[in-house]
């Protein structure tokens, strides 16, 4: 206890000892009545307070109150707990006057004070904030969040260890679902929520000490708060006028602020708390059933797409797509509306990346794909059939598949060109081929099953590979995709056949040619066109000499086809037009001319049984592709020679043009018997125009005819048997020494089932043999195929040196001088040489620029030796 001073009376001295005695005892005492003996702080803070409450603070006696906490920061805790003390009593006896003076008077004394003591007045002030929020008036509910958000704004100088939110978290998001009876109160009080969830947001972010607020026991109280808000806004926006239009108070609606709020929780958001915040959006949508209305989820996910950091989107996508497969037998209209935000989703992220498992994205979308297939036939979710709902389940399946087909290209666009082509391999994987590969499950009702996963795989190619553009058609289409795809074009189905004509079109065109070839019709001036043509370069000249016969096989095979309609044929000649203006060459163009020859031979066999609408429409796409090479090649002597014949058909014949045959009501004859004479392209005469222009003649007078391989067989499009005669008839007709052959066997049932048990048998040692040598001479080192070589070589001079040794025996005995040398002879495997030269050549297509010349296993040729392989030179 301090020493009175020795010029002070004893009385005196007395009363200040009992007012030192009680300024530590707050409230304790009988002396609080009495001014004098009261502690300063406290005469200081009642100087504040007015007689009438509504003259507001005083504000001489609040400057005095301000000086007093900064000159002795010491008494801070204990204006706090004062001022708190007379906020308790006035809320009590409802003397709301003086409690908004008391926060006005806490609020000046936080932003004024800074000091090392805040802490002990914060709480205080927060006991106080927390004493008007739980208070069941609006008015203090809506003070006490108001003083919350100026405290959440002030940066203090010293953190806090011990200080908690957890209450102020879960009364404000009470507050945003507030269903006061007033709609104006109402709205009051939930905007008040907002803005003091907000407060807590920036007070927490990043403060380390502080409880984590991205913790999921906060998160799942905020976001639905805030969700709640934008979801209740949603019909009233759409009826307000544009920003530019909207008044203050349309401005500072509940909708526009819980966005506000929204984005920048979401734009604080680091790295290891975007699941924290995405998850309860997605709960919440799932419980109020807001995937099926699309329009508030794709809003929801819009907002965080845009708000969070770009190299964070893929986190959320990886999210959207969990939650698909957490949903597998949920409706349909849920998954949709899954998918459609993952279509915006996708879109949005296209400026970034959508994240390191890009085939676990396409694996997913694949196999909802694959799910739906089998839901829409079994029409239950269970795999159990539901009489009477099966009909609305497959509608709305089918509206599913088509989202996760767009959602499958949107992602794709996304990708740089190397990852598409992954996409595509990886797709055209797990497109199941009946009798060969089935990569996926098999389906209770498994040929339609088969069918649907087929027509909608490829669609999803469809989709990736539109607007897919490369410099190098190798790397667009590589054997691995190609050849898969091409064999589909072989079926019976139509729909199929189709898709796949569209995904090549989108691969080979490289320069938006595409659309000019829309529609079949002749044309006398293709400059109107405006084509867009570059010159072929070496890689297109390669992937011709690779793939070009396999391309016009399938043109004509597909031209063959009887269930082809006015789509097929207008595809197959965008087909035809895009290989003439992207890929062609001398060469490819005479052989595009022999496909076209063939096709017209074709239109003209009544072996084939073709119906007439059929026949005409092939003689039609075969003039409209004449009339376009020809002046394409720019020889005035074709193009008179088509000229001539078009002319022809348009007088005699106008059924044979495409103008009278790919309308709706096409006018065709009852039968194609007399189509002969002036009304046929000529090969005779057009291989004469154009071997007067250097094209090469001998290729020209050879008539097309397609090489009929496994696929046949694979794609069940004709018997074994069928296929069987058609090679033979080939190879009767390629035949140079076709006079000397010995008559063909008769062929029975017998003969049919033996070639079909042994054929099997054989091609599949044949292939075992085939891969093994390939195998052999790819992997082997080249010490061992050197040795391997050079044991066969020895082999063999040890025996010729015997022959030698045996024939010139007596010869030497004789004449002695005149013995010869042993001769060194290398061996040749004719079939081992191919192969071993294929290898070559492929190797030999990345390595431009080395010295090359023809080396077949030892044995070395002249340039000006001719083979029936592809002759370009090969590295050695």
């Amino acid at each position: 206890m301090p020493l009175p001073a020795a010029d002070v009376p004893a009385t005196q001295r007395l009363a200040l000892d009992c007012r030192t005695l009680l300024d530590h005892r707050v409230g304790k005492g009988v002396c609080g009545c009495c001014g004098a003996l009261r502690p300063r702080y406290k005469r200081l803070v009642d100087n504040i307070f007015p007689e009438d409450p509504e003259d507001g603070l005083v504000k001489a006696n609040m400057e005095k109150l301000t000086f007093y906490a900064l000159s002795a920061p010491e008494k801070l805790d204990r204006i706090g707990a004062y001022l708190s003390e007379r906020l308790s009593r006035d809320v009590a006896r409802h003397r709301y006057g003086y409690v908004c003076i008391a926060m006005e008077a806490l609020d000046q004394l936080l932003m004024a004070c800074h000091c090392q003591s805040i802490n002990l007045f914060v709480e205080s002030f927060l006991k106080m904030v927390r004493k008007l929020l739980e208070s069941d008036k609006p008015n203090l509910q809506i003070l006490g969040t108001n003083s919350f958000v100026k405290f959440a704004n002030i940066e203090e100088d010293t953190p806090s260890y011990h200080r908690s939110y957890d209450f102020f978290v879960s009364r404000f998001s009470e507050m945003c679902h507030s269903n006061y009876e007033d709609p104006d109160i109402r709205t009051k009080i939930r905007m008040a929520g907002i803005k003091g969830l907000q407060g807590v947001v920036r007070k927490t972010v990043n403060d380390e000490l502080q409880a984590n607020i991205w913790d999921p026991q906060h998160m799942d109280k905020i976001v639905p708060s805030l969700l709640f808000n934008l979801q209740s806004g949603e019909r009233t926006e759409s009826r307000s006028p544009s920003p530019l239009q909207a008044s203050e108070k349309e401005k500072e609606s509940p909708v526009e602020l819980t966005e506000r709020c929204f984005r920048e929780l979401l734009g604080r958001a680091a790295y290891g708390n975007i699941k924290n915040a995405v998850t309860p959006v997605l709960m919440h949508l799932d419980n109020h059933s807001l995937w099926e209305g699309k329009t508030f989820a794709v809003r929801c996910f819009k907002i965080i797409m845009y708000s969070i950091q770009s190299q964070h989107s893929h986190l959320v996508i990886q999210q959207l797509l969990g939650h698909l497969d957490a949903n597998s037998k949920n409706s349909a209209k849920v998954r949709a509306g899954i998918v459609e935000v993952l279509l915006e989703a996708a879109a949005i992220a296209a400026s970034g990346s959508v994240g390191p498992t890009v085939l676990e994205v396409f694996n997913t979308l694949l196999r909802q794909l694959r799910l739906s297939v089998d839901y829409e036939l079994t029409g239950s979710y269970d795999g159990c059939t539901s009489i009477g709902t099966k009909i609305i389940k497959a509608h709305e399946e089918r509206q599913l598949q088509e989202a996760v087909i767009r959602t499958i290209g949107s992602f794709a666009n996304t990708l740089p060109t190397y990852q598409r082509s992954e996409v595509m391999l990886f797709i055209m994987g797990k497109i199941p081929v009946p009798g060969v590969n089935l990569t996926l499950p098999s389906t209770e009702s498994e040929p339609e099953g088969t069918r649907m996963i087929q027509v909608m795989l490829l669609k999803s190619l469809v989709q990736v590979t539109a607007g897919f553009q490369t410099t190098n058609m190798l790397t667009a289409l590589p054997s691995s995709f190609l050849e898969p795809l091409l064999s589909f074009s072989l079926t019976d189905d139509p729909e199929v056949r189709l898709l796949v004509l569209q995904i090549l079109l989108s691969l080979i065109d490289r320069h938006d040619n595409r659309p000019k070839f829309s529609k079949i019709s002749i044309i006398s001036d293709i400059s109107v066109l405006k084509l867009k043509v570059d010159k072929c370069s070496r890689q297109d000249n390669l992937f011709m000499k690779k793939h070009g016969q396999q391309l016009y096989r399938h043109i004509y095979l597909g031209c063959k086809e009887e269930s082809s309609g006015q789509q097929h044929y207008e595809t197959l000649y965008a087909l035809l037009g895009l290989l003439s203006v992207e890929l062609a060459n001398e060469e490819v163009v005479v052989d595009l001319i022999r496909l076209a020859l063939a096709l017209q031979d074709l239109a003209l066999s009544t072996d084939e049984g073709l119906p007439v609408y059929n026949r005409c429409a092939v003689h039609a796409l075969a003039a409209a592709y004449l009339n376009l090479i020809c002046q394409l090649t720019t020889i005035p002597a074709f193009c008179q020679h088509i000229h001539e014949v078009i002319e022809v058909r348009q007088k005699e014949g106008p059924y044979l043009l495409p103008e009278d045959v790919f309308i709706d009501y096409p006018k065709l004859p009852s039968s194609l018997e007399k189509v002969e004479g002036d009304v046929l392209f000529l090969q005779s005469k057009i291989t004469e125009v154009l071997g007067g222009s250097g094209y090469n003649t001998e290729r020209l007078a050879t008539p097309y005819i397609p090489q009929y391989t496994d696929e046949d067989r694979l794609s069940k499009r004709k018997s074994i048997g069928e296929t069987i005669s058609l090679q033979v008839e080939v190879e009767s007709r390629n035949s140079p020494e076709k006079e000397e052959r010995t008559p063909a066997e008769e062929i029975t049932f017998e003969t049919l089932k033996n070639a079909i048990v042994d054929s099997v048998g054989m091609e599949e040692q044949e292939r075992e043999r085939r891969r093994q040598v390939v195998e052999k001479f790819q992997k082997a080192p080249f010490e061992e195929i050197a040795a391997h070589c050079g044991a066969r070589a020895t082999m063999l001079q040890s025996k010729l040196n015997q022959i030698f040794e045996i024939t010139i025996r007596e010869v030497t005995r004789k004449h002695p001088e005149q013995m010869p040398e042993p001769l060194q002879l290398i061996p040749y495997d004719a079939e081992e040489s191919q192969l071993y030269s294929k290898l070559c050549l492929d190797d030999s297509t990345s390595k431009p620029g080395r010295p090359t010349e023809e080396i077949y296993f030892g044995c070395q040729y002249s340039e000006s030796h001719s083979f029936s392989h592809d002759p370009y030179p090969m590295n050695r």
